[in-house]
């Protein structure tokens, strides 16, 4: 009989576990993890490119050059770009981060994110 009940507790036991395992999944799925870089497409234009990717990382998948650097996301750094003679007026974009018209430039950022993370990472789909 005790062999029976000790059973009963630890099946009452392992369906409390998987219920609050089960309810924990569920609500975990809403929140988004944090990644130390993240590679995403290029969207259409722009604007939606800097609003579509997640900031606050290091690496800028959708323009292929650090996140700190960014003009395309970072507006504020555009008039430095400028000043410093560093724009493509056709591009909308700093002249050394222009891949269309300079697609030798993406070297020089390849560089860092394969010296960081052992692999190339890919050319931004202009």
């Amino acid at each position: 009989m005790k062999l029976r009940s000790s059973v009963s507790i630890m099946f009452a036991g392992l369906i409390a576990a998987a219920t609050f395992t089960f309810a924990g999944c569920s609500e975990s799925a809403t929140v988004t993890p944090v990644a130390e870089d993240v590679e995403s497409a290029e969207p259409a234009g722009d604007e939606d490119a800097a609003s579509s990717h997640q900031h606050g990382v290091w690496w800028c998948g959708a323009h292929g050059v650090p996140e700190e650097e960014c003009a395309r996301c970072d507006k504020s750094l555009v008039a430095k770009f400028k000043a410093a003679g560093d724009w493509c007026e056709q591009d909308n974009r700093p002249d050394s981060q222009c891949f269309v018209c300079h697609p030798e430039n993406f070297e020089k950022f390849a560089s860092l994110y394969e010296a960081k993370h052992g692999e190339r990472p890919k050319m931004p789909v202009e």
